[in-house]
């Protein structure tokens, strides 16, 4: 049986802020660099630039909002993207 094709993708958080309720950071994976910003009260996520964006934007808004109260600025954290870039 052959496994599925994943790749870790690493984030950190630059700013988190209750008023105006967003968090901000950058996002690695498979060599892709981008930046972020959730505006977690509307449940939007903004991700620039727009090269790649379609292979991170699913798996990086499902770990947003499972880890959410567990984020905290200046943190590392890591997540598995469920494709090979």
């Amino acid at each position: 049986m052959s496994r599925l094709p994943s790749t870790t993708a690493q984030l950190r958080v630059f700013r988190q802020s209750f008023q105006p309720c967003r968090l901000e950071g950058e996002v690695t994976a498979g060599g892709f660099h981008w930046t972020f910003c959730w505006a977690f009260d509307r449940g939007e996520l903004t991700i620039e630039p727009s090269l790649g964006r379609a292979l991170i934007q699913d798996a990086l808004m499902r770990f947003l909002l499972r880890a959410d109260y567990q984020l905290e600025a200046g943190g590392d954290y890591a997540f598995t993207v469920r494709a090979s870039f």
